[in-house]
């Protein structure tokens, strides 16, 4: 497996929305993720947000997301409409032994923090050599 989803608290951060208004804490940010050839890829939705203040590290194959987004108007400005969450966003995910996480390649694009994770080259399907009775040698995959 190369992803286990687990956040226990994005159902009740779900109900906590629903019935406080947007007052709750800011929604964990949306994701998708996929295996396209030899790489992991995870969208991260971040609209809005400066790429200064997101911040990535792995621990023993858990992966943290963080990043801010700060309220946009000058200090004293007399705030007419505040829909847009502010405050500091984050996602956790535990990934797989399959994937090396030593060579996680970050991007940020249109509001769209992409990440790429090679999967573990011992985790990579390979032929292996069988030598036959006669002495012949055989290939299969493994």
């Amino acid at each position: 497996m190369m992803l286990m989803r687990t956040d226990p608290f994005r159902e009740f951060d779900r109900l906590a929305q629903q019935v406080l208004g947007s007052t709750a804490r800011p929604s964990a940010m949306s994701m998708d993720a996929y295996r396209s050839g030899d790489d992991f890829v995870v969208h991260f939705d971040l609209p809005g947000i400066d790429p200064e203040t997101i911040e990535l590290d792995v621990e023993r194959n858990v992966l943290n997301v963080r990043a801010e987004r700060r309220n946009p108007a000058p200090e004293g400005a007399e705030l007419i409409v505040a829909e847009r969450p502010t405050g500091s966003f984050t996602r956790q995910l535990f990934l797989g032994d399959t994937l090396d996480t030593e060579r996680i390649d970050a991007s940020y694009d249109v509001g769209v923090l992409t990440l790429r994770i090679p999967v573990a080259e011992q985790a990579k399907p390979r032929r292996i050599q069988i030598t036959g009775g006669s002495g012949e040698r055989k290939q299969i995959s493994g």
